[in-house]
């Protein structure tokens, strides 16, 4: 892989983690402990905050996993071993790689 196509790929890690960092720092009231007082606030919409609780706790979770992956993907871009599949060694395909730049096997190994 050239150079510059590396580049575009930490160009694009890094953009996208700054997006998701934003929207963890935006989603942390959605994660507060919901109020249990039923004198404020009725028993429908306490239901309906801790579902959206739950969701948004999610939400997180799956944030810390994209970030997690991302990371990785950097620290390969680093060490000059991005786009080579885990399993089997080979190229990542580039289109793959478009997609996903957290890709870690060809479509071969993942199928």
């Amino acid at each position: 892989m050239e150079e510059q196509e590396l580049e575009n790929f930490r160009l694009q890690l890094l953009q996208i983690r700054t997006q998701l960092e934003q929207m963890q720092q935006e989603s942390r009231a959605s994660t507060e402990t919901v109020e249990l007082d039923q004198c404020k606030v009725g028993r429908l919409s306490r239901m309906d905050a801790l579902q959206g609780q739950q969701m948004a706790l999610e939400s997180e979770r799956r944030r810390k996993l994209q970030l997690q992956k991302i990371e990785a993907a950097l620290k390969r871009i680093e060490k000059n071993d991005f786009g080579y599949c885990f399993t089997c060694g080979k190229d990542i395909a580039f289109q793959r790689l478009q997609a996903d730049p957290t890709h870690t096997k060809c479509i071969e190994c993942a199928e």
